[in-house]
């Protein structure tokens, strides 16, 4: 289960505020990449903070206002679907995660990225942790933050779009999704480049 280890760790070092960065949404094929941040404080007691993967939809959703209520500052910020297409998904991806430590202003001195790759142009002085959502605790919380707003969104775009399915699969490649991409075509927020094998 994630823990404080690794930001107290960097806290020892001599960083004030170390924040956890993750994303949702990289796979996808349509709706915008979802970044998030959050800074706790040295002690904070959240039961069932994991890998938003590994939780249940129910729990995520629980978790996302307590979080919110015992962090010392969180962030959300998106990348569209627009900007996935003009740079690709990682550039974009790249620039929800500076968006959302950004939002901490002068919160944060610290970042703990989940992956292995830094965000490039990132204005903080960071280290990437691979699997962190399965280690830190402020990583798996923005995971869970990143993935409900995330998901949130896709119910918003599945009034606007029913025919798609969005509510049920969220945009990922699904056999319904790719099926419903076939018989209707693409929609505003499909990602052209994710569907070339498929039109």
């Amino acid at each position: 289960m994630p823990d404080l280890e690794l930001e107290r760790l960097y806290r020892a070092k001599g960083y004030t505020y170390v924040c956890g960065v993750d994303e949702a949404g990289r796979g996808p094929l349509a709706g915008p990449v979802c970044a998030a941040a959050v800074v706790f404080p040295d002690e904070v007691d959240i039961e069932g903070i994991n890998d938003s993967k590994k939780l249940s939809e129910k729990k995520r959703e629980a978790l996302y206002d307590v979080i919110k209520e015992k962090a010392l500052a969180w962030g959300i910020a998106f990348a569209s679907v627009e900007e996935i297409e003009e740079y690709n998904i990682l550039e974009a991806t790249y620039m929800a995660m500076n968006r959302a430590v950004e939002q901490l202003g002068n919160k944060v001195d610290f970042a703990l990225v989940d992956g292995n790759r830094v965000p490039k142009g990132i204005k903080v002085d960071c280290e990437t942790v691979v699997k962190g959502d399965g280690k830190s605790l402020s990583i798996a919380a923005a995971s869970i933050l990143a993935k409900v707003t995330r998901d949130r969104l896709l119910l918003e775009y599945d009034e606007k779009y029913p025919q798609y399915g969005f509510a049920k699969h969220k945009g990922y490649g699904t056999k319904e999704h790719t099926e419903a991409i076939k018989a209707f075509g693409p929609c505003e927020i499909h990602r052209l480049s994710f569907l070339k094998n498929l039109l």
